[in-house]
């Protein structure tokens, strides 16, 4: 089993209770014995504090960013990728990881450790994560027009999908961001700092942007309210010099004005490219 963090979400299915959500993402431990594994984050706080609360069969395997206390994965001061299990042990470059930012670091750790534990060859888990390839819809590279990057994220429909995005993102306040859709009691409160630090701009996009404008009004140098994908697109492009990255990262499900999230990014990656003509 694999645990790579609880965050806010859907939690209008679970009376507004974050605990009920906590519960049931934990059901995923419940047939393990001790003969199997539970792979998880050491440094999600939602998980370490449920884990004081409850007692796990299977045997423990926590990742973590840097090298910490019982870490079965994690990236050592040399920068590369360590992971070890009573069955396998393995070591590459951080830098040679297929995908980028610190998402991509934690998903890579716990494919490792589960490929690790099912005794797949070490040669055989280096190359696959040494040539995966991101699933479309998820910080997935759309087009480079006139020295802007138009980057789809639309898969990022809770906060904490956004914050990993931005944190991918360089420094400089370069950031066009795209927010809005169906609001699930989001607080964006976790990537304001994020936001303050790399977004030059936010252009809201939904059929009730009020909480975001509420929100950023003031924290941002411009907003813009757009109720559809093309004005949406339309006011990237006019706010984006190059040198700047489109980001559609919505925070928010689609349903208000698409059929899901795939139907969000593709019709965003269609407009971006009309764009070229």
């Amino acid at each position: 089993a694999v645990m790579l963090n609880i965050t806010p979400d859907h939690l209008d299915r679970y009376d507004y209770k974050m605990q009920n959500y906590i519960n049931a993402k934990f059901r995923i431990i419940r047939n393990q014995t001790p003969e199997d594994a539970f792979i998880f984050w050491q440094d999600d706080p939602v998980i370490e504090a449920q884990l004081r609360q409850i007692t796990i069969e299977a045997a423990k395997y926590p990742f973590s960013e840097h090298m910490e206390e019982e870490a079965a994965a994690y990236v050592d001061t040399l920068d590369n990728l360590i992971i070890n299990t009573p069955r396998t042990s393995l070591e590459m470059p951080r830098k040679d990881l297929s995908l980028h930012g610190l998402h991509n670091l934690y998903n890579s750790m716990a494919a490792g450790l589960s490929a690790c534990l099912l005794n797949i060859r070490k040669e055989d888990i280096r190359r696959a994560l040494e040539d995966f390839e991101g699933v479309e819809h998820r910080l997935e590279f759309v087009a480079d027009i006139d020295g802007v990057r138009y980057i789809n994220d639309s898969k990022a429909t809770n906060v904490n999908s956004c914050w990993y995005a931005l944190e991918s993102m360089p420094l400089g306040g370069n950031v066009i961001l795209i927010l809005g859709g169906k609001d699930k009691g989001n607080d964006y409160s976790e990537i304001e700092p994020l936001v303050r630090d790399k977004v030059k701009a936010i252009v809201a996009m939904g059929l009730h942007n009020e909480k975001i404008v509420e929100f950023f009004g003031g924290k941002v140098p411009v907003i813009r309210d757009t109720h559809s994908l093309q004005d949406a697109v339309d006011a990237c492009a006019a706010l984006a010099t190059a040198g700047d990255t489109v980001l559609l990262s919505p925070c928010c499900a689609s349903f208000d004005l698409f059929q899901s999230y795939e139907d969000r990014g593709r019709r965003f990656k269609n407009a971006v490219k009309a764009l070229k003509k």
